[in-house]
């Protein structure tokens, strides 16, 4: 179960202080290599900037000399490199320029907001021994490869400081999501999920909705397929002569159902202690099969026992 793992690895389970379960996205290296190049430019270009003024300073207050010019760069050095960091990650709640841009954020091991000791502690360490570092290249290797070792995705900065990164943004939404049809959603609420893995559950989906595009008689076969086995491990079974589409429909339908109502729950207790880390979402609505998503010829996955339905109303359109 590849997709089961991979969401393990990129999410993470965090205990408030006031003992509150919160599921966060971590950041990788993946995206977050890319905002501190974008952090790298902007300090850059402040350094400069802040020479230039201080040299000016120097100059029109006539203590311009040799020692004031090193002390220049001293100080547009110490504020770009320790100062930047600090003040923006606390002014802002966690971002910075590149993480902005990246949907970044920032947080405490137990996520909430940033103080400013974490934020000072972190650019401290940051600029001595990761960017720019006493050492360069060899600072940048050892970070990279701490980053990407840790099972939270920590660089050496946000192991001293107690911080993680996460992502600030949701993830685009996974398109259509096949209906429960009406005549069994009575039936499809009294569903044992328990047994149900994601990876199947997927398999279905992706079959409901790119069945149209599948020739005969592969489409049956593989139809038939996916639900007998959900049939194995999901009960109660179907009412007698429900077609294999509709089956199909009606258990994805509904496990999209109640984990949608499951993080509408979670959402709205944990914005209640961190507003900023869950924005409020539209609540999810389950539109029909879109143009080209009709569902596939009918198949039966057995002749299960359970209350009478009229076959009828659950008839699929002719295929393509």
């Amino acid at each position: 179960m590849r997709h089961g793992r991979d969401t393990a690895e990129s999410t993470a389970g965090l205990v408030s202080g006031e003992a509150v379960h919160l599921e966060v996205r971590l950041a990788r290296a993946g995206s977050r290599v890319p905002a501190l190049l974008i952090d790298i430019v902007a300090q850059v270009m402040l350094f400069f900037v802040l020479v230039l003024l201080l040299v000016a300073f120097f100059g029109i207050t006539r203590l311009g000399d040799a020692a004031s010019t090193q002390a220049s760069y001293i100080i547009a050095l110490v504020l770009t490199t320790v100062g930047y960091p600090t003040l923006l990650l606390v002014l802002t709640r966690g971002r910075s320029l590149g993480k902005l841009a990246m949907g970044l954020r920032v947080v405490r091991d137990d996520g909430g907001p940033i103080t400013l000791r974490q934020s000072f502690t972190r650019a401290l360490v940051g600029a001595t021994l990761e960017w720019p570092g006493l050492l360069l290249i060899v600072n940048w290797a050892v970070s990279l490869i701490v980053l990407t070792g840790s099972p939270r995705g920590k660089r050496l900065a946000d192991v001293v400081s107690g911080t993680i990164v996460i992502h600030d943004r949701s993830p685009e939404g996974w398109g259509w999501v096949p209906t429960t049809p009406p005549p069994l959603a009575r039936w499809a609420s009294t569903l044992d999920l328990t047994g149900l893995d994601d990876e199947l559950a997927l398999a279905a989906r992706h079959f409901l909705a790119r069945s149209r595009g599948l020739s005969e008689p592969y489409r049956t076969r593989l139809g038939h397929a996916l639900a007998t086995e959900i049939a194995a491990c999901v009960t109660p079974a179907a009412p007698p002569d429900t077609p294999g589409w509709a089956y199909l429909a009606g258990v994805i339908g509904e496990r999209h159902r109640r984990a949608s109502q499951r993080l509408a729950r979670d959402r709205a207790s944990h914005a209640v202690l961190w507003p900023e880390l869950f924005a409020p979402v539209p609540a999810p609505t389950l539109a029909g099969p879109a143009a080209g998503h009709a569902p596939p010829a009918a198949f039966i996955p057995g002749q299960p026992t359970g209350p009478a339905v009229d076959p009828r109303s659950l008839r699929p359109a002719a295929p393509a």
